[in-house]
């Protein structure tokens, strides 16, 4: 029984490591693309805190979380909001098919959409569903990478904490 219980205690500090450690990745030199089409990297949000929520047209939770991340995007808060759509990426639809559909997408007009064809970025943070969301701290560097759905509360919550 105690090694049973040993090894959950193993298993959850692992997984607890993997959903939170900070990493040293190339990610600040990955190029995104807004949503008209002007270059845009991490790098250019060092020195500022900067929560990225990672999502996909074909995720249902992703979709109903996009006006409360746009409300977040709109407040004045101590850190940038961005979101990252991999076009062409683990079924995300191509480039410019997804910028036609994101058109007709209703309240999100505040919401900082950079796309990340071939999901580079979301290989690097190693989002391994959707929604996720990182938190990257004032130097660049990646914080804590969290799985599903936050509400505003928690993201600013999670924010706080970081420097």
């Amino acid at each position: 029984m105690l090694k049973k219980i040993v090894m959950l205690l193993a298993i959850v500090a692992v997984l607890g490591a993997c959903s939170s450690a900070g990493t040293d990745s190339d990610a600040n030199s990955i190029a995104l693309q807004d949503l008209h089409g002007k270059n845009v990297s991490l790098a250019d949000y060092k020195g500022e805190k900067v929560y990225v929520k990672f999502w996909a047209s074909w995720c249902p939770i992703c979709l109903a979380g996009l006006d409360e991340v746009n409300t977040l995007a709109k407040e004045s808060t101590d850190f940038e909001v961005l979101t990252v759509v991999a076009p062409g990426f683990n079924n995300e639809k191509p480039h410019d098919e997804f910028v036609k559909w994101f058109k007709g997408v209703q309240h999100v007009e505040a919401l900082p959409v950079l796309l990340n064809d071939g999901g580079s970025l979301v290989q690097e943070f190693n989002v391994k569903g959707y929604p996720t969301s990182a938190f990257i701290d004032t130097k660049g560097k990646l914080v804590r990478s969290q799985p599903g759905h936050l509400s505003n509360d928690q993201i600013i919550d999670a924010m706080s904490q970081i420097n």
